[in-house]
């Protein structure tokens, strides 16, 4: 007969293996999530920023600095080389689209234009000798064309009359045949002299076009070559101000180097750098503000520069309206660029935390300030003054937000007064 065994009742050996693998796993959990050593780092509250997260609106804009600059800015390139003689306007200046600011001299090219109009005129020549050639073989050719006409004519008559009588046999058969031949004769002559004629007028006006055409592209190309001439004139491109101007007297310039600029004051523009965090955020028209003297003045992005040098990327804005009075190129202004609409967040101050933790955890105090312990975050979007909290803390919870630096892995924080 079977005896039924009582199950033992109490903590089991199997209950302890299970709460040891669970405590176990915590604990490497915590070492995982926070890097916990077991150790705790002591230090003095008045080393230590605190700031309690609290809801509020989130403005979602950053702050950057920017500096005035003209609107646009046209350099200035040597379109010939030469040495400077005569510098007729100053850095600084105002000028006027045209007006001349250098003058530049340029040997060679003056003896390429003595080279070229010695070339004209010996083609020009060429051609009136041609003509009067052409001219004089035109005259002999309808000279010999108005004889072989008329021997045409006589040769002709003579046929015709020896023809009718040789059919009446007044004149012998020979001297018929004379005449016939001497017919045929004229008429072939006559033949070839207008084919003569006609080539060579067709010749003429071959070879006249050419020349003509030849004559024509030495002309155009002596034009272009006192167009030179006139380039050894530094012309300003626009109406503005000379910005810079890199030539002295006696110096040499070479073609196509740079020698000044001229910037274009109809209006301006601000030039910032932002930095690279926020590349995929900025986009173009997007509006920033300026405060200056207690007034607002908006501004739209209207170039974004793709080169991203010393982690920040260049951006170009222009005053949308009204700029400020005293505006001037090189001023400096602070500026707030709008990335998004506001809305209702958790907020927690910026601080040196983001930059020891990468904005991944925070240290949260207890709720008698004396201890405060590392706790994992996500935090969203930025401005100047706060971060917005996705996940992670709750309102009126107070945490330290100076830099990690010294805290090195510990997960609690030991606060004395």
């Amino acid at each position: 007969m079977d005896i039924q065994l009582e199950e033992k009742k109490g903590i089991k050996k199997k209950h302890i293996v299970i709460a040891i693998v669970v405590i176990a796993a915590f604990f490497i959990g915590q070492k995982l999530l926070f890097g916990f050593s077991g150790t705790t780092y002591k230090t003095d509250r008045n080393r230590l920023s605190i700031a309690e997260v609290k809801k509020g609106k989130f403005d979602d804009y950053i702050s950057i600095n920017g500096s005035v600059a003209p609107i646009a800015t046209i350099y200035m390139d040597a379109y010939e080389g030469g040495r400077v003689v005569e510098k007729k306007i100053e850095e600084g200046a105002m000028v006027k689209k045209g007006e001349i600011i250098l003058r530049l001299e340029n040997q060679n090219l003056y003896e390429r234009i003595l080279s070229s109009e010695n070339n004209l005129a010996l083609k020009q020549n060429d051609l009136r000798s041609t003509r009067l050639n052409f001219d004089a073989r035109q005259i002999e050719g309808q000279k010999s064309l108005a004889l072989s006409n008329y021997e045409l004519v006589q040769k002709k008559r003579a046929f015709e009359q020896n023809e009718a009588l040789y059919k009446e046999e007044l004149i012998a058969k020979e001297e018929y045949l004379k005449a016939k031949e001497g017919f045929d004769l004229a008429k072939r002559n006559n033949e070839i002299a207008i084919q003569q004629t006609e080539q060579d007028k067709k010749l003429r006006n071959a070879t006249m076009t050419e020349l003509n055409s030849d004559l024509a592209r030495m002309r155009k190309t002596l034009s272009m070559v006192y167009n030179r001439i006139d380039h050894l004139n530094v012309r300003a491109p626009a109406d503005g101000q000379l910005g810079f101007l890199d030539a002295e007297i006696g110096q040499s310039i070479k073609e196509g180097e740079r020698i000044g600029q001229v910037n274009v004051l109809t209006d301006f523009k601000v030039e910032a750098d932002i930095d690279e965090h926020y590349i995929d955020r900025v986009k173009r028209n997007l509006n920033a503000v300026i405060e200056r003297n207690g007034k607002s003045y908006v501004l739209r992005l209207r170039k974004i520069f793709p080169e991203v040098r010393n982690g920040k990327f260049k951006v170009d804005l222009v005053f949308t309206d009204e700029k400020p009075e005293t505006v001037r190129t090189g001023q400096n202004y602070s500026l707030k660029l709008q990335l998004g609409a506001s809305n209702e967040a958790l907020l927690i101050p910026r601080g040196g935390f983001y930059q020891s933790s990468g904005g991944q955890y925070v240290f949260v105090l207890s709720e008698d300030g004396t201890t405060a312990l590392k706790r994992p975050v996500r935090l969203g979007k930025q401005n100047s003054k706060y971060f917005e909290v996705v996940e992670g803390l709750g309102p009126n919870e107070k945490v330290i937000t100076s830099s990690y630096n010294g805290f090195g892995d510990a997960a609690k924080i030991a606060i004395t007064n």
